[in-house]
């Protein structure tokens, strides 16, 4: 799944391309995406002759402020966005067409149809779901090292699920996680509630550095992942350990392993990231 970077780095794109064109039509080929309104003809109707001014972002959701409308996309496991001239066949997984008054399209493309969309009044657009259940992001100044603390002294759950609960904070998903864990020297089922205020002081910051080390690289290609213009990310090229199980940790030289926390893959170094008794 698209995480922080990797939608940041989708808005960035998005914005460059599709800024300030007005929507003439929409094309919607399969319903389930629109989640609200519920009416799908009502969505098609309200978002006909808006203009997209700019796009935002809120953890792993976009949103496409319109001239009266918030658009809030979720990409999910697979899902893209794609420029294409008007008028050019379009293949099985794209399921929702918006049509541009300059003749070209913007098409969301989603192989297994599990994104979704929210259109609301501008303004409604944080105090209704999805966005109203976001805890905040990691750049965000409520996220804190007191902040982390408290929310970790209130838990019986394990670090690694701590963070990737989005009510507590959002756009954190496995890679992040795993990365900013080993980063930190956090073995990743330590409970939460053992972490120091040192502790949660240095999680913050390493969290926050990987995020801005993967920005700049344009994000994590994993598999199918690219941006909206086919372009893949290259933070993987500096991934410590996710992805890297039998490979020598770049700090000590030991072999990473993966083991399931939560039932999600989960990749640490046993040296650099000791098991707290």
């Amino acid at each position: 799944m698209p995480e922080l970077p990797e939608v940041e780095t989708v808005r960035k794109t998005l914005n460059r391309i599709v800024q300030g064109n007005v929507i003439k039509d929409v094309t919607i080929r399969y319903e389930n995406i629109i989640q609200y309104p519920k009416e799908v003809e009502a969505f098609r109707m309200n978002i006909i002759g808006q203009r997209i001014e700019h796009l935002d972002r809120k953890g792993k959701f976009l949103i496409f402020y319109l001239t009266d409308y918030s658009l809030i996309s979720h990409l999910r496991m697979e899902g893209k966005y794609a420029i294409f001239e008007s008028g050019e066949p379009y293949d099985k997984h794209t399921h929702v067409i918006f049509h541009f008054e300059d003749g070209t399209d913007l098409r969301y493309k989603d192989v297994r149809k599990f994104g979704t969309m929210h259109l609301y009044q501008k303004g409604e657009e944080f105090q209704l779901p999805p966005l109203n259940k976001l805890g905040p992001e990691p750049m965000d100044e409520e996220f804190t090292a007191s902040y982390l603390y408290e929310r970790c002294q209130k838990t019986t759950r394990v670090i690694k699920n701590v963070l990737l609960d989005q009510t507590i904070v959002a756009g954190l998903g496995n890679i992040y996680v795993d990365e900013a864990l080993f980063r930190s020297g956090i073995y990743p089922t330590t409970p939460a509630q053992a972490l120091s205020l040192t502790d949660c002081t240095k999680l913050r910051e390493q969290i926050i550095a990987t995020l801005t080390d993967a920005i700049k690289a344009g994000g994590t290609t994993i598999r199918s992942y690219l941006n909206s213009l086919g372009e893949i990310g290259l933070f993987q090229l500096q991934l410590y350990v996710y992805g890297q199980t039998g490979k020598p940790c770049k700090h000590c030289g030991t072999f990473i392993e993966k083991t399931k926390v939560g039932g999600r893959g989960t990749h640490y170094c046993p040296t650099c990231q000791k098991v707290r008794k």
